[in-house]
């Protein structure tokens, strides 16, 4: 019995956020897909006409624009201790630059990078560091924004990022995708 209410509940939960999404995508979310993962613990929104493709070994999602093949959304899931909260890993700044120095650019890596912004926010009883920075790769300018949160021990970076030239076009989509992942259970 409990096994049913427990059911119950996850469908209402997305079926609510699927009559959500369809109704704000004639407005504030047009140009959006919904995107829920199979076992509808989180979901998120991505520009219409992106293509998710595989990477071995790569994140657990990844998406990318068609035409602008250079734009890309990841989802990079990562397990973490069940008893750390995301302020036991730092202030949003010392995440932010935690990030970019072991994952984004290690030394050696022949990255340049500089984290724009950092700040907090809560979602659905889930706090989120949302981070904003600029780099270079390849002799290429890129500016991507990400969010980092924790759920049940598990660590989820979401990011979203394109070349410098597009930022002004595309800034307003990219911040609706990146606020847009939430958890559903």
């Amino acid at each position: 019995m409990q096994n049913l209410k427990k059911i119950l509940s996850n469908y209402l939960s997305i079926l609510l956020l699927c009559f959500f999404v369809s109704a704000c995508s004639n407005g504030l979310n047009a140009g959006l897909e919904s995107y829920i993962s199979p076992d509808g613990r989180y979901g998120f929104l991505y520009p219409t006409g992106w293509t998710r493709v595989s990477v071995k070994g790569g994140p657990e999602i990844i998406y990318h624009d068609l035409i602008n093949s250079n734009e890309t959304l990841s989802l990079v899931v990562s397990d973490v201790n069940k008893s750390i909260n995301l302020e036991d890993l730092g202030t949003p700044l010392e995440v932010g630059e935690t990030l970019i120095n072991k994952v984004i650019a290690p030394e050696g890596s022949g990255r340049n990078v500089q984290l724009i912004d950092a700040h907090k926010r809560d979602s659905s009883k889930h706090l989120f560091y949302d981070l904003e920075y600029e780099l270079t790769i390849n002799e290429q300018q890129r500016h991507e924004i990400a969010s980092v949160v924790i759920d049940r021990g598990t660590l989820y970076t979401f990011a979203i990022g394109t070349n410098q030239e597009r930022w002004n076009r595309v800034e307003t989509l990219f911040s609706k995708v990146i606020k847009s992942f939430d958890f559903l259970i």
